[in-house]
């Protein structure tokens, strides 16, 4: 083995020495990457066109491009994986809509389980039971430009650092786990159906335990996409393939077909 090789292991054993040592108390995660940027995950919130404590890594627009609602398809492949491997995590529509307002890109139109409710005080108004002027005529709900769907391609945990460093130090770090998780979303214009932009993105971090422990029971109780490793490196999957998707839009240039779209094409069969 040399020189170098030998020395880059030993900067390696001291530096993941004295970073584990902090440790001993319990299981800790590093902040997610997006992608290859220095960035996190979603935070903060939004209301109207307003945004406080949003992750500043998270790509604006100066005004909306339409209005858009969110479809998570829950009959999907994808889902029943990631029902079965992550039982903590719930739906991502509640964090995607708060990244897309913070965004200021799309207004986000309610069409998920909250759409009973909204037509329940239609239902009272048409009843008679609500007060004269509570305004709950027809023709007030505003329509959807735009439905964009997320999936989650992966979310895995990778292999530790043990066999690599050796020693003590090799086995404190044998707990220490990469979470990695690569997400798409798609963006369909509801008028045609054509599919207007989609977009790829990924995330990493890393968790660590003690000897190789269980790296996850810290957050067993808790739940959630703010709480657990793996929730937050999937949110910053999905911030990331937002913001391909924005950087996308703003170049946007509609696709053509000669003779008019649905129309036949160009590849004719004989």
């Amino acid at each position: 083995m040399s020189e170098r090789t030998l020395g880059s292991r030993k900067l390696i054993k001291a530096t993941l020495a004295l970073t584990l040592m902090g440790l001993l108390g319990g299981c800790v995660s590093t902040t997610p990457t997006m992608g290859g940027s220095s960035g996190n995950t979603v935070t903060g919130a939004a209301s109207g066109a307003n945004a406080e404590g949003t992750n500043s890594s998270l790509e604006k627009c100066d005004a909306p491009l339409g209005t858009m609602s969110v479809f998570e398809d829950q009959s999907d492949d994808w889902w029943y994986t990631y029902r079965n491997y992550y039982p903590n995590l719930g739906s991502t529509l509640p964090v995607l809509r708060t990244m897309i307002q913070q965004s200021n890109c799309f207004v986000v139109v309610e069409r998920g389980r909250t759409m009973s409710a909204v037509n329940t005080e239609r239902e009272l108004m048409n009843s008679g039971e609500l007060r004269e002027g509570s305004n709950f005529g027809k023709g007030q709900l505003v329509a959807a430009d735009y439905t964009m769907q997320p999936s989650i391609q992966f979310s895995e945990k990778t292999g530790g650092m043990g066999g690599l460093l050796g020693g003590w130090v090799g086995a404190v770090a044998g707990g220490a786990r990469s979470n990695e998780a690569a997400t798409t979303l798609l963006l369909i214009d509801n008028r045609s159906g054509v599919q207007v932009s989609s977009s790829v993105g990924n995330a990493k971090n890393w968790d660590f335990s003690l000897f190789g422990g269980a790296w996850f029971g810290l957050f067993a109780g808790a739940g959630g996409f703010s709480d657990t490793p793996e929730g937050k490196v999937i949110t910053a999957a999905f911030a990331d393939s937002y913001n391909h998707m924005v950087n996308s839009l703003r170049n946007y240039k509609a696709q053509n077909v000669e003779g008019g779209l649905g129309k036949g094409g160009k590849l004719t069969v004989n």
